[in-house]
C-alpha cells in the first residue's frame, strides 16, 4: 500500500526530487515540499492552479460525510461556490466562517451572519448551519476563544453517525482548523494555494476527519498573483479602516493593482480595508491617467498589470446613499457611502469585483 504525506495528502515517492510527494528519506512521515513550506515558507512546487475544483468535489460528494465549507471572511465573495448543493446533492453543509479576527471588533457576530445568510440566498446557496470563528493561528485554545468549541458543537449536533469532510478555497483556513480540532499541528499549513494536493484521512476515534484541496478560482489576485506576493496581500492582523472624506472627485490608489475613481459626487466616506502591507494613494481623478503612467510600478506597487492600458474596468452607478462594498477578489474592498454618482474601479485584466450591500 502506497504511503501518503501527512501533511499534503500527496503519495510518498524517493526517486524525482522534481516531482509531488518526494522525501529523500524513507522513513519520513512528510514529504519535502511540505517540510520547506513548514519550516521555510519555500513553496518547491506551486500548485496553486494544479488542482481541479470539479474533481475535488466528486471526491467529497462520493463519500458518506457531514461538510464543514471554511469560508474566509476577509476575502468572502472570492470563497463562494456557485452550485454548491448542485456539486453535493443531499449533502448536509455547515458554514464555517473563519477569520473574525480580522474584522473590526465592533462588528457584531450578529450582523455578520445576516450578511452571510443574505449574500447565501443571492446565489441560491443553502446551508444548515452557521459557525463563526476567531482567532485559530494563534490563539485556537485560549479560553476567551471559543470557536474550536462551537465547531465540535456543530460536529456533534450535525453529523448523525456520518464522517465529517472539511472543503473550501484555498487559503481560507481548512488546514488551520483541522489542526485545531485535532489538537496538534498535523497537516502542513501555509499562505500558499494548493499546500493539500489530495484527501488526507484523520482518525477521530468514532468518525473518519477529512481535510481536503482547496479550490481555487482564476479571477483573484491570491492567484493571479506571484507566490511572493501573497504575504503582501494576505492581512496577518485585524485590519486597520483607512477612511477618505471627499467633497469632489476623487481616485484611491491600492498600490499598482487597483484604482478606484469616485465620480459625481459632493460629500462621500470611502473606507478601505486591505492588508496593511498595501499602500493607498488619494488624488484627483482629473489627474489620475498621468499619475498611473507615470508612477505604475515605482510610486504605485507592487503591480502586476503590463500598463494601466491592460487593466480591466468594472463600473457602477449608485442610485441610494446606502453603503456600498466594492470587493476586489483577493484583495479587500472599499466601502463608500454619500452621494457620490459614479463609481469606476480598474484591476487586473484576471481579476474580478463585486459590488454587494456593506458587509461591515
Amino acid at each position: 500500500m502506497n504511503k501518503r504525506c501527512k501533511g499534503c495528502g500527496a503519495i510518498l515517492q524517493y526517486e524525482y526530487s522534481d516531482k509531488l510527494g518526494y522525501s529523500p528519506k524513507h522513513d519520513a512521515d512528510y514529504c519535502q515540499r511540505c517540510f520547506r513550506i513548514s519550516h521555510y515558507d519555500d513553496v518547491t512546487i506551486s500548485m496553486k492552479t494544479g488542482i481541479d475544483p470539479d474533481t475535488v468535489l466528486r471526491k467529497v460528494s462520493s463519500l458518506n460525510a457531514l461538510i464543514l465549507w471554511v469560508v474566509d471572511l476577509f476575502d468572502f465573495e472570492a470563497n463562494l461556490i456557485a452550485g454548491l448543493n448542485r456539486h453535493l446533492q443531499g449533502k448536509t453543509i455547515v458554514l464555517v466562517a473563519t477569520k473574525r479576527d480580522l474584522l473590526p471588533e465592533t462588528t457584531g457576530n450578529q450582523k455578520l451572519a445576516d450578511f452571510m445568510m443574505q449574500r447565501l440566498q443571492d446565489f441560491g446557496i443553502a446551508i444548515a448551519g452557521l459557525v463563526i470563528c476567531g482567532d485559530l493561528v494563534k490563539h485556537a485554545f485560549d479560553k476567551e476563544n471559543h470557536s474550536l468549541q462551537e465547531v465540535e458543537k456543530a460536529i456533534g449536533y450535525y453529523r448523525e453517525g456520518r464522517d465529517v469532510a472539511v472543503i473550501g478555497m484555498a487559503n481560507a483556513g481548512k488546514s488551520t482548523l483541522l489542526n485545531g480540532l485535532l489538537k496538534k499541528n498535523t497537516l502542513t499549513t501555509s499562505r500558499h494555494p494548493g499546500t493539500t494536493l489530495d484527501l488526507v484521512e484523520m482518525d477521530m476515534g468514532d468518525y473518519t476527519l477529512y481535510d481536503t484541496p482547496g479550490l481555487t478560482r482564476k479571477d483573484s489576485y491570491l492567484t493571479v498573483g506571484d507566490e511572493s506576493l501573497l504575504k503582501q496581500l494576505i492581512p496577518d492582523r485585524r485590519l486597520k479602516a483607512r477612511s477618505y472624506q471627499l467633497y469632489e472627485d476623487q481616485s484611491l490608489a491600492v498600490g499598482g493593482l487597483a484604482r478606484l475613481d469616485l465620480l459625481g459626487g459632493k460629500k462621500v466616506t470611502c473606507v478601505g480595508y486591505f492588508a496593511p502591507s498595501l499602500k493607498l494613494h488619494r488624488g484627483k481623478a482629473l489627474s489620475a491617467d498621468a499619475l498611473w503612467h507615470t508612477h505604475m510600478g515605482t510610486l504605485l506597487a507592487p503591480s502586476l498589470s503590463e500598463s494601466f492600458e491592460s487593466m480591466k474596468r468594472f463600473s457602477y452607478t449608485k442610485k441610494s446613499k446606502e453603503k456600498l462594498d466594492v470587493v476586489i477578489h483577493g484583495l479587500g474592498w472599499f466601502c463608500i457611502s454619500g452621494d457620490v454618482k459614479d463609481i469606476h474601479i480598474y484591476v487586473d485584466k484576471a481579476v474580478s469585483v463585486t459590488f454587494r450591500k456593506a458587509m461591515i
